[in-house]
């Protein structure tokens, strides 16, 4: 499609992921890259160059509300101390992948940066919208300190494309470094509250950063009118960052009954990412993970699936991400039949659209089929409503992807264009 032509996509059923319905016999008229109408019927589109969708199913673009971008290897501390030129080459790559898998917005908690954002935009590198948190902050022996028990080398100072985050400790310096983060292009900020699986020293059961410290860095985003979002597992942690102001809880698989309804009381939403819990389960060998790491595992696995169940009762709002690194991003879109058995296809659906939105601060403009929004679209031979593995996989079952009013996959035939395939219809 040129800058500045008008598309008219016509027969077509839109799928309207907010209500869960599906609406035949629609058309999306689209200009400079954005949904300029949505109408009834396919009555031609003076001006237009109209493609025939021969009743498929139109739905948003799909939304990952946690994501690694940068996260190219299966180690943390690998993905932290390789070039920053071979590491933008790779996430360049794995960004186009997650393109493919209908991902046309990614929401990133840790390693990249506002560089990667810009090399998007300007199309340099053929990948989703990206919106970041930056570098994580973390406390020392965090789940941002990477080193063994052994090393004693500093880690402070600035952060490194890669990095899953930076260290800070006490008031003063987590407010300093949540300013540079917001200076350096982050739209959020993400701090881990909680120990890990992938690092070494601390403890699952360990509350991270102090009231003080946190109540800080909430104040420096809520002060540049952003948010927090936080790592976190167990119920201590959750409750502990839920009323000292952080919006985007990340994990949440230990969480109770009694504190998912102080989350759905003060607004929050959840970020689950089942799925990595499962691939890092079966594939530990392959990744390498040690002993105390399988522990960890094995107790998050546990609390999981029961964890969705919980904040639905509750009335969270629940975001679909994966938190995938190297070797396991190809399990993307797995998470769908996770939330899938828990909360419906419609549930899911919604997870991975309407809310991704809202984290990404972005409603109206991604995650829906509306008049405004960006022409961010899907274009699929069945109902996802009614068989949602046609999002799962590597994208195979989506026939057409747009981004921004431009199909960045294309494999539809055309019957009703006006112009043949040569000639480049309603392509880019």
């Amino acid at each position: 499609m040129l800058d500045g032509a008008v598309l008219h996509l016509r027969n077509l059923r839109l799928l309207d992921t907010r209500n869960a319905t599906v609406a035949p016999n629609r058309s999306v008229v689209i200009a400079d890259g954005r949904i300029k109408e949505v109408r009834t019927g396919s009555d031609p589109v003076e001006g237009a160059e109209a493609v025939d969708l021969g009743g498929r199913v139109v739905m948003p673009g799909l939304i990952d509300s946690h994501v690694h971008a940068a996260g190219v290897y299966d180690s943390i501390a690998q993905n932290a101390l390789e070039s920053h030129t071979l590491l933008a080459f790779k996430a360049g790559a794995r960004l186009s992948q997650m393109l493919d898998r209908g991902f046309t917005t990614v929401r990133d908690l840790g390693g990249a940066d506002f560089g990667l954002v810009r090399a998007l935009e300007e199309g340099l590198v053929r990948g989703p919208r990206l919106v970041i948190s930056g570098s994580a902050l973390s406390q020392t022996g965090g789940h941002c300190d990477y080193r063994a028990w052994s090393d004693t080398r500093p880690l402070h100072g600035a952060p490194r494309l890669g990095a899953l985050g930076r260290l800070c400790d006490g008031v003063p310096e987590v407010r300093k470094a949540a300013r540079e983060e917001l200076r350096a292009g982050a739209h959020f900020i993400k701090i881990m509250a909680n120990g890990g699986v992938g690092t070494p020293t601390d403890p699952l059961d360990g509350v991270q950063f102090s009231v003080e410290e946190i109540r800080a860095i909430v104040e420096e985003a809520n002060n540049a009118g952003t948010y927090v979002a936080a790592h976190v597992y167990t119920d201590e942690s959750i409750e502990r960052v839920c009323v000292n102001g952080v919006h985007s809880l990340e994990h949440c698989n230990l969480i109770s009954e009694r504190t998912a309804g102080k989350a759905a009381q003060r607004g929050c939403i959840s970020i689950p990412t089942l799925i990595v819990y499962d691939k890092l389960w079966e594939h530990s060998a392959q990744v390498n993970l040690p002993p105390a790491s399988m522990e960890k595992l094995a107790r998050l696995r546990e609390g999981g699936r029961n964890s969705l169940k919980i904040l639905m009762d509750a009335g969270v709002e629940i975001a679909y991400g994966s938190d995938l690194m190297g070797s396991l991003n190809v399990y993307q879109s797995e998470e769908f039949p996770i939330l899938e058995e828990v909360l419906g296809a419609g549930h899911a659906l919604r997870a991975a659209t309407i809310t991704g939105a809202k984290l990404c601060r972005m409603e109206g403009q991604i995650g829906e089929i509306v008049a405004g929004a960006f022409a961010d679209l899907l274009v699929l031979d069945g109902n996802p409503l009614d068989d949602l593995s046609i999002l799962s996989g590597t994208g195979e079952r989506i026939r057409a992807i747009m981004k921004g009013g431009r199909f960045v996959k294309d494999e539809l035939p055309r019957p009703g264009s006006t112009t043949d395939r040569a000639g480049n219809a309603g392509r880019s």
